[in-house]
């Protein structure tokens, strides 16, 4: 039969033989394969080995920021922030450790320094849900600082997912201040269709509701003037 494959037409013998032949030529190419998978068998072992002792070391460096804090001794707490951020830039902590520097700097009034710790978790974290939490406080601090307008930029250039309901209530916040009451009840309302049970979100809308049900003063004066005038006419 036409086609067939060396080993075909060879002899046992011939084939043993033919079979040595190979491995004597091919022997240094296999050898090489072997060592280029055991070698990069090694080597990810050694980098996971690596990336799991960062890991640990980032973690314990920010059990020692909490404590810090705990203990009041906010000095040595954000001597750690910093080496945990120079040190381990890339890790989940150094992105949950500059949540934590930002509400130390507002907690001392430094709104700026809050502010840019924020952002550099809502703009470079891989943590999606993380990287929305920071935006919302970042958005709550610039309404601290007078920058509403600042804060319905940072809120509106994400889709908020599951914190829909908490970005409808900081817009709301940024257009109160801005002294806009109809733009801001009615982000209140859309943040309560998706957080019912807030209490704090019904006090809003509540005040809001009771400010544009209420009459102007002019008004007010008017039909109170009518009603005396009326009365006396009786």
């Amino acid at each position: 039969m036409w086609g067939g494959t060396v080993e075909d037409y060879l002899s046992e013998k011939e084939q043993w033989e033919w079979l040595k032949a190979q491995v004597r030529e091919n022997a240094p190419a296999v050898v090489l394969a072997l060592l280029v998978v055991a070698a990069g068998v090694f080597g990810w072992r050694w980098w996971q080995g690596r990336l799991d002792a960062g890991r640990l070391e980032a973690g314990a460096r920010y059990t020692q920021i909490l404590q810090a804090l705990d203990r009041g001794d906010r000095t040595r707490a954000i001597t750690l922030l910093g080496e945990l951020e120079r040190d381990f830039g890339k890790s989940p902590y150094a992105d949950q450790a500059r949540l934590l520097a930002a509400r130390v700097y507002v907690d001392s009034g430094e709104l700026e320094r809050a502010a840019g710790e924020l952002a550099n978790v809502a703009e470079r974290s891989k943590d999606r849900d993380l990287a929305l939490v920071a935006r919302l406080r970042l958005a709550r601090v610039q309404i601290a600082q007078g920058k509403p307008d600042g804060a319905l930029a940072t809120l509106g250039v994400v889709e908020p997912g599951a914190f829909a309901a908490r970005f409808h209530e900081v817009r709301g916040d940024a257009d109160y201040a801005k002294g806009d009451r109809a733009a801001a009840l009615k982000e209140y309302r859309s943040a309560q269709a998706g957080a019912a049970g807030d209490s704090l979100l019904a006090l809003k809308i509540a005040d809001l509701t009771a400010d544009t049900a209420a009459p102007a003063p002019a008004q007010a004066a008017s039909t109170t003037a009518k009603s005396t005038a009326s009365g006396a006419g009786r």
